[in-house]
């Protein structure tokens, strides 16, 4: 598969998730880091958004909730480039209604090569990364094998 590289500006497009039971973990780890966080970029599902803005001083741009569709236009947001990085503070103890929604959208940040933490420690590294702060270039398959295929009927 070929590859190209997108470049990821200094100022990082964060998508913030959370099921309802992780939440105020995802408030705190914000609240801790915000010295850093204030110079990037938020998209974040409906409720999490909102409480987001309303306990910080962050911008938020606010999706759906994720069982009502946000969790696919972060995916869709992904899949457009407008998205650097995921920090997805799921529940692995919790069925949730969405779960096939929430698959898509860890599948989609994989095929699409970007940073996702699913928990506190790995957002913890994630935002201590030299990269973090600095453009970095991402490589991503084009999926010309994909686009080119032909499909006999």
């Amino acid at each position: 598969m070929e590859k190209n590289t997108v470049l990821m500006g200094k100022c990082k497009k964060i998508a913030l998730v959370a099921h309802d039971n992780k939440k105020k973990d995802l408030l705190a780890w914000v609240k801790k880091n915000n010295e850093i966080l204030k110079n990037h970029k938020f998209y974040a599902t409906g409720t999490t958004g909102s409480i987001i803005q309303k306990n910080t001083d962050l911008d938020i741009i606010a999706l759906k909730s994720g069982p009502l569709g946000g969790d696919q236009q972060i995916g869709a947001k992904i899949v457009e480039n407008d998205i650097d990085c995921l920090l997805f503070f799921w529940d692995p103890l919790e069925s949730q209604p969405h779960d096939p929604d929430v698959k898509a959208l860890l599948r989609i940040a994989a095929l699409y090569n970007i940073p996702v933490a699913t928990n506190q420690a790995t957002a913890d590294f994630i935002i201590t990364s030299q990269f973090m702060c600095n453009e970095y270039e991402r490589n991503m398959n084009t999926f010309e094998v994909y686009y080119n295929r032909r499909i006999e009927i």
